[in-house]
């Protein structure tokens, strides 16, 4: 079990080891998702519930189901199944109480399923071998991470609609060169903190 305070996990899964800017998961929905600052928002929002409620539930039952049946090799099923749940509550949640941003987030709201930064999160919890308050530390930390990534994304690209961009890089073309110069401002907190 890693003895890395909780506090050090959750700044590190935020700036040093972003869970989208240094292990690029999640890009699918961090690109098609990031054309405004609200959507982004909207978005980061849900995918900060979904991956904090989903690492403390596949944590439980990784530990406390799988593992005492010896069922470890069914993880990625499990994994899986639970974030399809809390992926359809928080869509339930949200077409009720906000239909705008139910609209305007579209396909990638239930695409979160199939996100990979939830479910890297899941299996990064389980590699590194994190006790259940580390775990949670992580899964708050790498979804606040994933929506600072998307907030900053949509708010440069709002900014880019007023400014030249040449002809061949509109479109994803600057949108991954942007990720790419923010994946390398974040590698200026390498220092700060560390988690392997």
């Amino acid at each position: 079990m890693s003895e890395t305070s909780v506090w050090v996990i959750f700044i590190a899964a935020i700036f040093t080891n972003n869970i989208l800017l240094t292990n690029f998961l999640g890009m699918c929905s961090f690109i098609a998702c990031s054309g405004q600052i609200k959507t982004s928002l909207g978005l980061g929002t849900a995918v900060i519930f979904v991956m904090i409620m989903t690492t403390i539930i596949n944590y439980a039952v990784y530990y406390g189901v799988l593992m005492p049946l010896g069922l470890v090799h069914l993880q990625f099923i499990v994994f899986i199944a639970v974030i399809a749940a809390f992926v359809q509550l928080v869509e339930m949640i949200v077409e009720r109480f906000s239909p705008k941003l139910y609209f305007a987030l579209g396909i990638f709201l239930p695409l979160i399923t199939v996100n990979c930064a939830i479910l890297g999160a899941s299996l990064f919890m389980i590699i590194r071998q994190y006790s259940f308050l580390q775990s949670v530390g992580f899964g708050l930390g790498a979804g606040i991470g994933w929506a600072v990534a998307i907030v900053l994304l949509a708010g440069l690209r709002q900014k880019m609609r007023y400014s030249h961009v040449p002809q061949c890089f509109q479109g994803v073309a600057i949108a991954m060169i942007v990720t790419g110069v923010l994946a390398m401002a974040f590698m200026g907190f390498a220092g700060m903190v560390s988690i392997q």
